[in-house]
């Protein structure tokens, strides 16, 4: 193992010196900075964690709560979080939240308590009251992407508003006879974000004069295989069928637009259909979506946990709570509603 003594004396400075420039911390010039660096690659020198957790009081580890690992929203959220704390040398340790009180019980209690990282990234996790204690009771910044939490910092999407532009642009484009793919009660936790993307849908048709009919809804559980069978059902009912479908989720959305094809309708010709998040896929399958840039999202708390890290107890944040943005994209599966023949 290569010690910090040798990589001093190559770069012909003391230990002390080599300790604030491969840290970070500490007033160290830029070409003194880039002597040690290039000391410590040319000896292969890797600053130990231990002995920096020692130095600093720090871990330069972050521990990030999520609910899934397996959904893609998610997993691009993750990806924002841990590409910025990569790039400024913080290592990430992942706990999966599930709905099991014994094991969200361990994590807060035990997991969290042990000291190993610096701070907290919640993504999209309605904590309790209990759960919330015991974050702040570890005196470490924490961040929280999602609903509102008065008692933490949040990043927050307003889904009222988001499922409302959909809603609108749909309007805008002449429909009236507009469907809602959403979520069943199952799915609809932690900041109940399908229940409220439906108020926004219901609130955008009242506003227009246009009453919202239930057999126009049909719940899924956001995946593509989910919106498959829910427009099969929207769109294999007797009667009136929608001429738009507005899906809470890109993955639905996808889904109902493998199930028109199939069902022979063209897109957006005879159907449009919009979805939420600003899914990677989208611009293959010409998805009008609106998107809530997930992957900022991560790489927006990331670094407001850093600057919370480097500013405790010195200066306020300048990374402030508040209004994650999103907008409409526009591509080819919405168009404007086509006269009724004969008109």
């Amino acid at each position: 193992m290569v010690s910090i003594d040798e990589v001093a004396r190559l770069a012909g400075v003391s230990t002390a010196t080599v300790s604030r420039a491969l840290s970070g911390r500490g007033q160290v010039s830029p070409a003194t900075r880039a002597r040690v660096e290039s000391a410590a690659k040319s000896l292969g020198y890797v600053v130990s964690s231990s002995a920096s957790s020692l130095a600093s009081g720090r871990t330069r580890n972050i521990g990030v709560l999520v609910p899934f690992l397996d959904r893609w929203f998610f997993s691009t959220v993750l990806s924002g979080i841990a590409n910025t704390l990569m790039r400024r040398g913080y290592d990430i340790t992942l706990y999966s939240l599930t709905a099991d009180r014994e094991q969200r019980q361990v994590i807060f209690e035990t997991f969290l308590r042990r000291q190993r990282v610096d701070g907290v990234v919640a993504i999209s996790i309605e904590l309790g009251d209990d759960e919330t204690e015991r974050l702040r009771e570890l005196d470490l910044p924490v961040i929280a992407i999602g609903g509102p939490n008065p008692r933490l910092t949040t990043l927050t999407v307003d889904d009222i508003a988001v499922a409302r532009l959909a809603t609108e642009h749909l309007i805008a484009l002449g429909h009236r006879d507009i469907a809602h793919i959403g979520a069943s009660p199952e799915f609809d936790i932690d900041f109940h974000i399908p229940t409220r993307r439906r108020q926004g849908f219901e609130q955008a048709l009242a506003d227009a004069g246009i009453p919202a009919h239930p057999a126009l809804y049909e719940p899924a559980d956001f995946t593509i295989e989910g919106g498959f069978r829910a427009a099969k059902q929207l769109l294999g009912r007797p009667g009136e069928r929608p001429t738009a479908i507005f899906a809470a989720s890109d993955e639905m959305a996808i889904g109902a637009l493998l199930a028109a094809r199939e069902l022979g309708y063209r897109v957006p010709e005879d159907l449009s259909i919009i979805g939420i998040d600003g899914h990677e896929l989208g611009e293959f399958f010409r998805l009008t979506t609106i998107d809530q840039f997930p992957l900022g999202q991560g790489e927006r708390a990331a670094e407001a946990i850093l600057e919370a890290l480097e500013t405790k107890g010195e200066a306020p944040p300048t990374h402030e709570p508040g209004q994650l943005p999103f907008e409409l994209i526009v591509r080819g599966s919405t168009a404007r509603l086509a006269d009724p023949p004969g008109r």
